[in-house]
């Protein structure tokens, strides 16, 4: 009797300790699991493919290290690396980091790097220094688009030329049958004045069309550009990638979303999901970095 006590306290044990813990899950459109290797390979097929993150999510940040350190090997090399993270005015610091003319610090004290970066872009860039790939600074130069939710789109117009270089070409088409500004202008409210809504709505906008411009100026044929940027950046197919869609229409573009889950088997969420090529989920209550 002792000895079946026993056995039954052990398998209550195993059948703890045994579980299988998920720290994340890929699917495809039609919610069928992807494992790494077929993303991957899938995603080597594409010109575009856009991460998309939660900024403070370690695993996001970690996978997307190791997707672009297995599509570098997939392509014999042939990727090009791209963020929202570094700005336009900033590309000459991060060329002579990534050549080795500036150390970590000197790239700190010249660009303006997001406080995370040390812990969670660092990885990627210092990837691109060792094999010697570009690292684009896609987005544009915040003052900008803090400018545009303050005093609108056509402040823009009144920058000189060279500032103008930093963003996409003026003048910038806003409207809200692009995926995601609807959803803007719902959370501002129904009290919110329309022009600030739409200064706001269009700041983001400049940001989009920006990062747009500068994938589509920096791709180079047989090349994928593998772009990391905040997931509403690109969610619902909206975002960079609608931008990009009214340039060149033809472009074979891939989104990885990011949603969130309180499920410990990660299965696709019932509720709030619109899913785009290929969809991470990942633990509610992973580990933050800030």
């Amino acid at each position: 009797m002792k000895n079946i006590f026993i056995a039954i306290l052990l398998a209550g044990f195993c059948s703890i300790s045994g579980q299988d813990f998920k720290a994340y899950q890929f699917y495809d459109k039609k919610g069928k699991e992807v494992k790494t290797e077929k993303l991957i390979k899938e995603l080597a097929e594409y010109d575009v493919v856009f991460f998309g993150e939660n900024h403070n999510s370690s695993i996001n940040h970690w996978l997307q290290l190791k997707v672009t350190e297995g599509l570098f090997q997939k392509k014999n090399g042939q990727i090009i690396l791209g963020a929202e993270m570094f700005e336009r005015d900033n590309q000459a610091q991060l060329n002579k980091y990534l050549s080795g003319i500036f150390d970590a610090k000197t790239l700190k004290d010249s660009a303006r790097l997001w406080n995370n970066y040390a812990t969670d872009y660092k990885p990627l860039v210092d990837f691109a220094k060792t094999k010697k790939l570009s690292f684009i600074a896609t987005n544009i130069p915040r003052r900008y688009a803090s400018q545009t939710a303050k005093e609108g789109l056509e402040s823009l117009n009144k920058l000189s030329e060279k500032e103008k270089t930093y963003i996409a070409q003026l003048p910038i088409k806003v409207t809200l049958d692009t995926p995601g500004y609807q959803e803007m202008k719902s959370m501002m409210g129904d009290h919110a004045e329309g022009t600030k809504v739409m200064n706001f709505i269009s700041a983001q906008a400049t940001k989009d069309a920006t990062m747009a411009e500068s994938i589509l100026k920096s791709m180079q044929a047989g090349k994928t550009f593998i772009h990391y940027n905040g997931n509403y950046h690109s969610k619902e197919f909206g975002g960079i990638y609608w931008y990009i869609k009214q340039k060149n229409p033809n472009l074979k573009m891939a989104v990885i979303s990011v949603f969130e889950s309180e499920d410990p088997e990660l299965k696709v969420p019932s509720k709030e999901y619109i899913p785009t090529d290929f969809n991470l989920i990942i633990p509610a209550d992973m580990t933050k970095t800030f």
